[in-house]
């Protein structure tokens, strides 16, 4: 036994292992050729798109939001400006698990659930790489909360971005309008590419109306990021074009006095230069602070706004619709010379009332004993209803509709911001489209003095008495004075533009209209002779009042027995100076019952504060060339 264990076969286990060696070699070589084929795959065949892979983990594409465009008023005056706050942003496709994330970040800060709403809101509209904002302005104490968490968050950043500010508050708030956070209904006809990385946009007013020209072009950056996904550098940037700067035809000074004179009222004032139609002061009151606005308005405050009795969002300016009362009466006039029903020296007699020759019903006059013969300048003097019904009457409703028109009634005017309403000049066209009833002689009659279905606002009424003042040329109201292309280093003035010019057959007829309106402010027996003592200029106005609800033939309107919100609304309109005209002025106060003691001293005091130097004299540039601008004796 022991003898064969020594007898034993070396040659064959040589064998046996050199051919393991050689299996095991060989499958070492074919590992190493798997590996060296799948290396030229990766880095020969797929090369670039792998390389693509990794630099796409790598880096990172940024969207650089534009600033926009400041808003200033005509003398420099800033009245929409920009301010750096800071904001909660999160990138979805960092993020793992997203509910997680806002649960931890709202233990942290206090996160309301219409945000959250708002924010997969946005999420949706967004590219997963693009930040999408979580909660805008953070105060200092959420800041420091936040930052010192922050690592803890992969895709959640804290960024410093301009926010519009309003620095006035409410000033102007119904020209300048707001902006807001986008949504959906932005969404329409809205070119996302440009604004990647901005979350607002011109909601209202002239921030929407020159929203391409307030925004800008977004930028481009791309940056290298860890593996956290957080910036370790810049590696190439295209800058973003800021938005351009707007100046207005507004005067701050002008707009605060508006507002201040009309005060707790309910009203609206438009100040015009009728020579080009800028417009110097728009009010319409109550307003409101737009800086609710443009972070979302809590539905506490929205609330109080909309349902607040004084309609504090609702824009009288331009969207208003008031019957204008004896404030077209001028207008009327100039139609009667016109179309030859009427001359300057023809005499109508009022016994205090009007019939007309086949009914029996009475159209009163304001004044119950009457005016006597009278002419038409002594009939826009002393607002005499009777001379009016009878001019209206041989006018016929079609001419006063044709003529009106031409003066801007009845249609947008075309002013450059939002929410400008038509309001209604009627016709008996109109009345048989709309209502599917003929037109009666009556309904004449009370649209000769401002009634009925006749309306107007007060930016119609400033640019009608605009035009008469300019002898028939109107121009297109315009808020912008200049538009500044900050880009481009260059300031692009905004031309006036001319819409109507219109020529009476004979020039002598402004005259004996323009007459009767300086007699209602500087006559004897003018309507609103109290605002035209000590005036340092001639000014041509008309006094108008508005009835807010029709009173029986045989009743009498008793102030003291109504409720306030049914009084007669009280309005003006004038220009001056009457013989070079360089601002035409429109008001009304809700409710004020009579344009003479209400309407008219507001009006003044615009004039004066416009047309008056600190001595109390003509500013130099309103002074007729030669004279020396001494007080009107």
């Amino acid at each position: 036994m022991a003898f064969r264990e020594q007898l034993k076969d070396y040659a064959s286990e040589t064998r046996l292992i050199q051919r393991r060696l050689m299996v095991a070699a060989l499958g070492v070589v074919l590992l190493l050729s798997l590996v060296v084929a799948r290396l030229y795959v990766l880095q020969v065949v797929d090369q670039e798109h792998f390389a693509t892979l990794s630099n796409s983990n790598r880096m990172r594409f940024k969207a650089l939001p534009p600033t926009r465009g400041l808003v200033y008023d005509r003398n420099g005056v800033v009245l929409a400006d920009n301010l750096p706050a800071y904001r909660l942003e999160i990138i979805r496709e960092q993020v793992d698990d997203l509910d997680d994330t806002l649960a931890r970040l709202g233990e942290l800060v206090e996160i309301s659930d219409s945000a959250i709403k708002r924010f997969r809101k946005a999420s949706k509209r967004r590219r997963p790489f693009e930040s999408v904002p979580l909660l805008l302005n953070l105060s200092d104490e959420e800041v420091a909360r936040l930052a010192v968490n922050i690592h803890k968050f992969k895709g959640v950043e804290i960024n410093a971005r301009l926010t519009r500010f309003y620095p006035m508050g409410p000033l102007a708030v119904h020209a300048l309008g707001y902006v807001g956070r986008i949504d959906e209904k932005d969404l329409n006809g809205m070119d996302e590419s440009n604004y990647a990385g901005t979350s607002h946009i011109g909601k209202l007013g002239l921030e929407k109306y020159y929203e391409k020209e307030l925004h800008g072009k977004v930028g481009l950056q791309r940056v290298e990021v860890n593996a956290a996904g957080r910036t370790l550098r810049v590696l190439e940037e295209e800058p973003p074009v800021p938005g351009n700067n707007l100046r207005l035809t507004l005067d701050a000074g002008l707009q605060i006095l508006g507002e201040k004179l009309i005060g707790d009222e309910r009203g609206a004032l438009v100040a015009l230069d009728p020579r080009n139609g800028e417009v110097l002061a728009l009010v319409s009151m109550p307003n409101y602070d737009p800086n609710l606005f443009v972070n979302g308005i809590s539905f506490k405050d929205y609330k109080a706004l909309r349902e607040s009795p004084d309609r504090p969002l609702f824009n009288r300016a331009l969207t208003g619709q008031y019957p204008p009362g004896s404030t077209t009466k001028p207008l009327f006039g100039l139609a009667g010379l016109e179309y030859g029903v009427t001359t300057p020296g023809k005499k109508v007699f009022c016994p205090g009332y009007y019939q007309l020759p086949i009914d029996d019903r009475k159209y009163r006059d304001w004044k119950k004993t009457g005016h006597g013969p009278i002419t038409l300048s002594d009939a826009i003097t002393e607002s005499c209803d009777v001379y009016f019904y009878d001019l209206s009457y041989r006018l016929g409703i079609d001419r006063m509709s044709e003529f009106m028109f031409a003066f801007g009634f009845g249609q947008r005017s075309g002013i450059d911001t939002t929410g400008e309403r038509p309001a209604l000049m009627p016709s008996r066209e109109w009345k048989r489209r709309i209502r599917g009833q003929p037109w009666f002689p009556g309904e004449t009659l009370i649209t000769g003095i401002g009634q009925g279905a006749f309306s107007a606002t007060p930016l119609q009424l400033a640019n009608g008495i605009a035009a008469l003042a300019m002898k028939g040329k109107r121009f297109k109201p315009h808020l912008v004075k200049s538009i500044e292309y900050v880009s481009e280093g260059r300031e692009k003035t905004v031309e006036p533009e001319l819409v109507e010019n219109y020529r009476l057959k004979r020039e002598s007829n402004w005259k004996a209209v323009v007459r009767g309106m300086v007699n209602v402010v500087h006559g004897p027996r003018g309507t609103a002779r109290k605002a035209g003592k000590g005036a340092a200029y001639t000014i041509a106005g008309k006094t108008g009042t508005a009835q807010v609800f029709g009173i029986k033939q045989d009743e009498e309107y008793d102030a003291e027995k109504i409720a306030k919100r049914l009084r007669d609304h009280a309005l003006f309109v004038a220009f001056a100076p009457a013989e070079d005209p360089r601002i035409a002025v429109a008001v009304i106060v809700e409710n004020g019952e009579h344009g003479g003691s209400t309407a008219a001293p507001i009006a003044r005091a615009i004039m004066d504060a416009w047309l008056l130097g600190p001595d109390g004299r003509l500013k130099p540039e309103f002074r007729p060339q030669g004279k020396a601008g001494g007080k009107r004796r």
